[in-house]
């Protein structure tokens, strides 16, 4: 089978509880970006579960021309055959160009099983998708192949970058991180062509039974959703002088975060991690306090709105990417700062 044959760009559609994640939007919004850059005219996203159709219009308000749905009581629950199965058959069949999952916990599971099944490689954990030459520049007596996904992802420990391709084999598949792709604006009334597939369930040994589900309320707000962040480093000190930012929080409504050596340190758990090896962000205010600006952890909030950075290093590279920057003993400058906006908040309020 020719690599001509395959063509599109398709995403697929995670949902749990018959609830979209806002993964699937997120992809969408590259997905078009891509099959511009390639001159296709349709973006399809697959969906699969049960009792799922009516999520169709919403995938389509955000960007989907066509949405293939995989509707079948075995897809109730995610498990790791019946979907690789079905997300299998979709792609032998309808024969995309690109195939993009969402790198969440089911995405991980299922995109690297999938590219096994349908005998094509997969790039995890991506930061960045582009359309280009591959290889990135011209290498004499090899041929420069044109039009090529070309997939960013941190590497080693996130201490460097790599693009990767995937020339010779169909679908072109990348797993791409949460928060680092931007959804486009919503598209109310939009309509998709909607296909319903399904290519049967014949459950084996490798289909699991869920006895009992459990779910539990996380006490971590998710970061990638804050619209304000109070994000520590390393010169916070220690887990205790994290109170500083979580009063400097309270006030202002927002969630606390951190970097990699304060995981590392055992301060803060892996939820709260900005960064390449952690979690991208995007939100309106970001706060940089005692974070030195390594480019791994610049890398996952550099996107957003507005930063202010507290160090005491004049010469720390977090100044280089922050709209406002304070150099001095966050110590000091934290309980000042928290002390002026409870005056003005309770001013306002009086």
């Amino acid at each position: 089978m020719g690599l001509e044959e395959y063509k599109g760009v398709f995403i697929y559609a995670q949902q749990v509880d018959n609830k979209l994640s806002n993964i699937s939007f997120e992809l969408l919004g590259k997905a078009r970006e891509l099959a511009a850059d390639l001159d296709e005219k349709k973006v399809t996203a697959v969906l699969l579960g049960y009792q799922v159709g009516e999520l169709a219009d919403k995938l389509a308000e955000y960007g989907a021309d066509r949405v293939i749905v995989v509707d079948d009581p075995e897809l109730k629950d995610y498990r790791t055959e019946p979907y690789t199965h079905a997300l299998a058959s979709v792609i032998n069949e309808y024969k995309p160009e690109i195939m993009l999952v969402g790198a969440t916990a089911i995405g991980r599971d299922l995109g690297p099983r999938t590219s096994a099944r349908v005998k094509t490689g997969l790039t995890a954990d991506c930061t960045s998708l582009e359309i280009g030459d591959f290889p990135l520049t011209p290498i004499p007596g090899q041929e420069q192949k044109h039009k090529q996904l070309l997939m960013t992802r941190p590497a080693f420990g996130g201490n460097t970058i790599a693009t990767i391709a995937c020339p010779d084999n169909r679908p072109q598949m990348a797993t791409v991180r949460p928060g680092v792709m931007q959804k486009i604006a919503r598209m109310e009334g939009a309509k998709a062509e909607v296909v319903n597939y399904n290519p049967g369930f014949t459950p084996n040994n490798c289909y699991v039974e869920i006895l009992k589900v459990v779910k539990e309320v996380s006490a971590i707000a998710d970061i990638a959703e804050a619209k304000i962040l109070v994000s520590g480093g390393r010169g916070v000190g220690s887990k205790e002088n994290f109170k500083l930012l979580e009063d400097l929080a309270e006030v202002l409504g927002a969630s606390v975060s951190c970097s990699r050596a304060v995981v590392d340190n055992g301060w803060m758990p892996k939820e709260m991690q900005v960064g390449q090896t952690g979690k991208t962000v995007r939100p309106k205010v970001y706060f940089a306090i005692g974070i030195s600006g390594a480019i791994q952890h610049v890398a996952g909030m550099e996107e957003s709105d507005f930063i202010i950075a507290i160090n005491k290093d004049e010469n720390a590279p977090i100044f280089d990417v922050a709209d406002y920057g304070i150099v001095g003993d966050l110590n000091k400058i934290v309980p000042l700062l928290t002390e002026k906006l409870k005056a003005e908040k309770a001013k306002k309020s009086a």
